[in-house]
């Protein structure tokens, strides 16, 4: 059996990435995929960490007249049915799993605590972090980054639409260019849409690597898990090495 890159690990899912090609709600075929590759990951031993979005039920820039706060809490709660729609896929494949919430919400899901967290990771459950920060003004992207570092693991796996980062998008321009390797400076210089600049800063602060990739096969999360160069690496310094090739 192939030496897994990493021993811990968390993975970001876009709630679009949950709706499949039908870019609302749930598809369950997507979501039995993706437990299929955390729990191949998992027998390789990988701890497995993993933060959900919201938007394939709610965005809370959509709330167009809404308050700001109300709207993000709207948000959150969305990413929690994520949370819970993910827990049973996992534990129909006999994957024991915990979701931790940012909103006290006992009767469904723990309380988030990063001890706690922690253990449940050293015990092989799968850990979901859902309802965001807890706070408004705050995307999932700076929770995830946020969360790497409380949890201490060794890369974000930044599921997305598309398979890499691009200077522009590549759905509507032909000519859009791709990026192998980028720092977070280059990042946040260029403008790229990856993260937003809070969760990139927060990266760049803990020297979290990301390595950014298309959900469009959901076996491209254990490919990345073995080594496999697909998507774009971001990291720290130019001179850093990168962690597929230690």
């Amino acid at each position: 059996m192939m030496k897994p890159q990493y021993k811990r690990v968390l993975l970001k899912l876009s709630g679009e990435a949950l709706a499949g090609d039908k870019g609302f709600g749930l598809d369950t075929d997507t979501i039995n995929d993706i437990a299929k590759q955390i729990k191949y990951i998992l027998n390789l031993g990988v701890e497995v960490a993993i933060v959900v979005g919201g938007g394939n039920f709610w965005r809370g820039r959509t709330g167009e007249g809404m308050d700001r706060t109300t709207a993000d809490y709207m948000g959150m709660l969305a990413t929690v049915i994520n949370g819970l729609a993910l827990q049973d896929a996992l534990e129909n494949i006999d994957i024991s799993t915990r979701v931790q919430t940012a909103i006290e919400m006992r009767q469904i899901a723990e309380p988030y605590i990063r001890r706690k967290s922690v253990r449940h990771l050293e015990k092989n459950r799968v850990v979901i972090f859902a309802a965001g920060t807890g706070n408004p003004y705050f995307s999932t992207d700076t929770t995830a980054a946020l969360r790497a570092a409380e949890i201490e693991a060794e890369v974000i796996l930044l599921a997305k639409k598309v398979d890499a980062v691009y200077d522009k998008d590549p759905n509507i321009s032909e000519d859009a260019k791709k990026f192998d390797q980028l720092t977070y400076l280059d990042v946040l210089k260029l403008g790229l849409k990856v993260m937003d600049s809070t969760a990139t800063s927060l990266c760049m602060d803990n020297k979290i690597p990301i390595k950014v990739f298309g959900l469009d096969n959901p076996e491209n999360i254990s490919k990345i898990i073995l080594g496999e160069d697909i998507g774009t690496y971001i990291y720290s310094e130019k001179n850093e090495n990168k962690k597929e090739d230690n």
